[in-house]
C-alpha cells in the first residue's frame, strides 16, 4: 500500500474524509501536541476548528487549561464579559495565554457568537494544578453559594477552615510532603463538608437552571477532587508521585466526559494525555505509570472518542532519518497532513523509533499506531516557543 493511499492534506476535505473513515461520530475528537508551544500548530488547529464547527456541528473546544479559568474565557466568548487582553491573562493556567494561536482562537469564537444564535462553548479541562496544587477555596465557595439550606457548615465556617490560600499553593509541597496542610485536621473535615455539598447537589437539581447545574457539578468534581490530591501531597510514600499523576489525569478525563455532554467538542492537548495508552515517566531511579486521561475516557465514551496525534518532521536542524515513521510521512506531497494511523499501521513494516535531539519534543513510537486513529503531520516546524 502506498502511503499516500492513507493520507489527506489538511484542508476542509481532508478532515471531513478523516472523519467519515472513522466507526462512529465522536463526541470528543482530541487533537494532541507532540510539544507545547508549536506556533504552526496552533494555527492549524485553529482552521480545523473553524472547518469543524462550519462544516461539521461542532461547538465546543476544550484546552489542556485550568478547569475554573476557563469559565473566564467562556464567559467572554458567550456574553462579551471582559476585555481580551484580560482574558488572556486571567482565563488560561500554563502560561497558555501568552500563545498567540489561543489568542487568535478566543478573538474567532467571540466573534462567530456575536453573528449566531447557537453559541460556541469553551472549556478549561486540567484541574487548578500544577505539580502543586491551588487552594480549593474557589470550587468550595462557589459550590456552597449556588446551594440551599440546610447546609453542612456555614460560609463563616468555611473561610475559617480554609484559611489563607498561600498555605494551600505552597511551590516546596510538590517535592516536600512535609509542608502539605493536605492532611490536616481542617483538610480532613473540608473533605467531609465538600462531599456532603457535593452530595446535596442532586437533591437541589430541580431547583437549578441548567448553567447552575453545570457550574455546580463542576465545582463539587474541582473542590473533591483538589482536597483529594492535597491529601496525596502530604504523602511520603514511595507511590506519592504515581498516585498523584493519576488522580489529576482522573481530573481530567472526569472534565473531559462533562464536556462530552455538549460535543461533538475538539480537545486539544498534549499527545501523551490524549493517548489511550498508559503513560510513563522517569522520576529519579523509577519508571511511574498510570493511564492517561484518553484511555479512562475512551473507556468511557468508546469508538465516540477518538484521537489525532500530532508529529513533526524536520525541527529547527532536526530531521527524521528515513526509517522513523516521522521520516516515512515527510515523503508525503503535502506540508500539512492527516493519516489514518491505523492503515499506516499496515503500510508501514517495522519502522526505527526516533529519538529528537528536541528534548521536548515526544516523537511517534512506532509500536502505538494501531491505538491511534489518526495522525496530523506537520512537515516543518520553524516557530517553538518557549517551555519555561
Amino acid at each position: 500500500m502506498d502511503i499516500k493511499d492513507t493520507a489527506w492534506p489538511v484542508d476542509g476535505a481532508g478532515i471531513s474524509a478523516f472523519l467519515r473513515s472513522l466507526p462512529a461520530r465522536p463526541l470528543l475528537l482530541g487533537l494532541g501536541e507532540a510539544r507545547h508551544f508549536v506556533g504552526e500548530l496552533g494555527e492549524l488547529r485553529n482552521e480545523i476548528f473553524r472547518h469543524l464547527v462550519e462544516h461539521e456541528g461542532y461547538r465546543s473546544f476544550a484546552i489542556e487549561s485550568d478547569c475554573l479559568m476557563g469559565l473566564v474565557v467562556d464567559d467572554h466568548i458567550t456574553t462579551g464579559a471582559g476585555t481580551l487582553d484580560d482574558v488572556m491573562e486571567r482565563g488560561f493556567s500554563h502560561r497558555f495565554g501568552t500563545a498567540p494561536a489561543n489568542r487568535e482562537l478566543v478573538r474567532w469564537m467571540r466573534a462567530y457568537n456575536e453573528e449566531h444564535d447557537e453559541k460556541l462553548r469553551f472549556f478549561g479541562f486540567d484541574g487548578p494544578l500544577e505539580y502543586w496544587a491551588e487552594s480549593p477555596r474557589q470550587a468550595l465557595t462557589a459550590l456552597h453559594a449556588l446551594l440551599d439550606g440546610p447546609l453542612p457548615c456555614t460560609r463563616e465556617t468555611l473561610d475559617a477552615l480554609l484559611g489563607p490560600d498561600d498555605r494551600w499553593s505552597n511551590e516546596a509541597t510538590a517535592m516536600d510532603p512535609s509542608q502539605s496542610i493536605g492532611q490536616s485536621a481542617d483538610a480532613q473535615r473540608l473533605r467531609l463538608i465538600a462531599d456532603d455539598l457535593a452530595a446535596l447537589l442532586d437533591t437541589q437539581a430541580p431547583r437549578l437552571s441548567t448553567e447552575e447545574r453545570d457550574r455546580a457539578a463542576l465545582y463539587a468534581r474541582t473542590a473533591t477532587g483538589l482536597l483529594r490530591y492535597h491529601h496525596w501531597l502530604a504523602d511520603a510514600s514511595p507511590d506519592r508521585w504515581t498516585r498523584l499523576s493519576a488522580l489529576r489525569t482522573a481530573m481530567m478525563a472526569a472534565n473531559l466526559r462533562a464536556v462530552a455532554e455538549h460535543g461533538p467538542a475538539l480537545v486539544f492537548a498534549s499527545n501523551l494525555h490524549l493517548q489511550r495508552n498508559k503513560s510513563v515517566m522517569s522520576f529519579g531511579d523509577r519508571s511511574l505509570e498510570w493511564w492517561s486521561a484518553g484511555a479512562i475516557t475512551a473507556t468511557h465514551l468508546g469508538d465516540r472518542y477518538a484521537f489525532l496525534a500530532s508529529a513533526f518532521g524536520t525541527v529547527g536542524d532536526d530531521a527524521p532519518p528515513p526509517d522513523t515513521v516521522e521520516g516515512i510521512l515527510s515523503t508525503l506531497p503535502w506540508e500539512h497532513s492527516v493519516i489514518d494511523a491505523r492503515r499506516l499501521a499496515e503500510a508501514v513494516t517495522t519502522p526505527a523509533p526516533r529519538v529528537s535531539q528536541d528534548f521536548a519534543y515526544f516523537p511517534l513510537d512506532p509500536a502505538q499506531l494501531g491505538t491511534v486513529d489518526g495522525v496530523v503531520f506537520l512537515d516543518q516546524v520553524v516557530r517553538l516557543g518557549s517551555l519555561g
